[in-house]
């Protein structure tokens, strides 16, 4: 048997590597502080999470590392940032049914609160879900082989 040869990082590769990750930590927060958007803001808060977690990828920004290794990391981020997005979504819900008042039905509010599917039903839910399974899925090939 013949064995493939491992694909290592090069060293303008590791550079690039670490430019992307500082830099998204740094648009993160130009997007944070910016004082313009509202939206612009909401992405920024989801980024430095995201760069917070890509960060654990900076000691592999090496030349000579395995390129396998360092998607397999990605992956487990990219996991974890799946998961956390599910907990936290998860725990907010809870702490309207347990906190907060109900919505009155008889404001146009309270309508539109209790025509809302549950969070469970929402897409956006299933998509992270669906996308955590098939990152844990991928890092399970990854690691048989």
């Amino acid at each position: 048997m013949s064995e493939r040869p491992t694909k290592s990082l090069s060293p303008a590769g590791a550079l690039r590597l670490e430019g992307f990750i500082i830099g998204l930590g740094i648009l993160a927060l130009l997007l944070i502080f910016q004082p313009f958007s509202l939206t612009l803001f909401a992405i920024g808060s989801g980024l430095v999470v995201l760069a917070g977690l890509i960060n654990n990828l900076l000691p592999l920004a090496k030349p000579g590392v395995n390129i396998r290794s360092i998607v397999t990391v990605a992956l487990v981020v990219a996991m974890i940032f799946c998961c956390v997005l599910l907990i936290s979504i998860t725990a907010a819900h809870f702490y309207g049914v347990f906190f907060l008042k109900p919505p009155d039905p008889a404001t146009t509010a309270g309508k539109v609160q209790l025509a809302t599917p549950p969070f469970y039903m929402q897409p956006l839910v299933w998509a992270l879900a669906i996308a955590a399974a098939g990152f844990a899925a991928a890092v399970t090939y990854l690691s048989k082989k």
